[in-house]
């Protein structure tokens, strides 16, 4: 928010923060939604250093994925206002940092080098409980194959793998980040999220696997409440009843999660006839991907 701008001298404030501050440091009251605590800055701090002193005070308490702005107390207006363009602390003054709530449009774009691919609980008891498993299964192994083709990290979680096995032979887990096994059922836990910070530049989640109205549909919902785009494969996804399946599907796409097929998938990262990698996802794709009870909804 502050760009290279001429320096501001901070707006005049009369609120009471605490005297004291150590020589050549500015005393400020930073304020965070019911909490206001008093720090200091050193003279002529700007906006970034005020961003780094709210995280220290309330690190723990800040979604770094949400958009803020930073307001200074203006005792002319008596309110809040947004900090002026190349503002820096100049004496004693009251700053809040405030949360927007802006929908941000989504776009839907994929590119390998801004995804990773989330293969949840495709385990060996699921087998027989969940409809369409084989198809999904398929689905699954031709994804995890496009993955290693076009070098996109791979994260899987095994759901309580000592009570219903680990994932099915039948999907090669060669070259992936991640296997994790878990008990909650969102994939979203912290091993999983530092996994993610290595990668660098994430922008969108594909995301398949079991079920879809539990799993899935957790977990797409934790990462879009981060600032994750999701894409949902309903091909490769899928529940012990359709019914839950398709109202899963249903609900999602309507909070703007992305539900898609394996074949859009792998092309749109591919993008390019021309692309080095085209022929090996094409390989991949000339059998159409198995319907799996999908086209029963229309």
């Amino acid at each position: 928010m502050a760009a290279a701008e001429p320096v501001v001298p901070a707006l005049p404030n009369s609120g009471g923060v605490g005297a004291g501050a150590p020589s050549g440091t500015v005393p400020v009251l930073f304020c965070f939604s019911v909490f206001a605590r008093p720090s200091s800055v050193p003279h002529g701090a700007g906006y970034e250093l005020l961003i780094q002193k709210f995280l220290s005070l309330y690190g723990d308490q800040i979604d770094m994925h949400r958009k803020f702005v930073v307001q200074l107390f203006a005792e002319e207006w008596g309110q809040y206002v947004d900090l002026p363009k190349g503002f820096a602390v100049s004496e004693r003054c009251k700053v809040r940092l405030v949360p927007l709530q802006i929908q941000l449009t989504t776009l839907g774009n994929l590119t390998p080098s801004s995804t990773v691919f989330f293969c949840c609980d495709m385990q060996e008891r699921f087998r027989p409980a969940i409809k369409y498993f084989g198809d999904i299964i398929s689905v699954g192994q031709r994804l995890l194959q496009g993955a290693r083709i076009l070098g996109i990290p791979v994260i899987v979680t095994e759901q309580y793998p000592k009570g219903l096995g680990s994932t099915v032979q039948e999907i090669d887990l060669t070259g992936v980040k991640l296997v994790l096994p878990k008990t909650k059922f969102s994939m979203v836990l912290p091993e999983v999220e530092a996994a993610l910070a290595e990668i660098p530049g994430v922008r969108s989640v594909v995301l398949f696997g079991v079920e879809t109205h539990v799993c899935i549909q957790q977990t797409a919902l934790e990462l879009v409440g981060r600032g994750v785009e999701v894409h949902i494969v309903a091909d490769a996804t899928s529940s012990r009843s359709m019914m839950d399946r398709m109202f899963a599907l249903e609900r999602l796409a309507r909070t703007g999660i992305i539900v898609t097929t394996s074949e859009a998938v792998l092309l749109q990262l591919v993008a390019d006839k021309d692309h080095p990698k085209f022929k090996e996802v094409q390989n991949l794709i000339k059998a159409s991907a198995p319907e799996s009870g999908l086209l029963s909804k229309v």
